[in-house]
């Protein structure tokens, strides 16, 4: 009986810390852009690429594109001190 109780607590323990460990590494203003995206352009987020922290005199970028549910993309930036992130869609491009 000792045992079951032991594997028990052990099984809880694990459970308890695998949200922990399933968190996303994204920085979190991607969070930010996830949010105004649905807000302004009603695009559910599944993932992002491209995505980028730089410094443009003295000022902080955020840059990244957005792949939405609907299979639209967008370009989201941002250069601080702007609370807002601007979106450009991506469209096909032929050269």
């Amino acid at each position: 009986m000792r045992f079951q109780i032991t594997a028990f607590s052990a099984a809880m323990l694990a459970a308890a810390t695998l949200p922990a460990l399933a968190q996303s590494t994204d920085p979190a203003w991607l969070d930010a852009v996830s949010e105004q995206l649905a807000r302004d352009e009603q695009c559910l987020v599944e993932y992002y690429v491209n995505i980028r922290e730089g410094e443009l005199a003295g000022r902080k970028t955020f840059e990244a594109r957005a792949q939405c549910r609907d299979g639209r993309q967008f370009d989201a930036a941002r250069t601080e001190p702007e609370a807002e992130f601007s979106f450009q869609l991506c469209q096909i491009q032929v050269c």
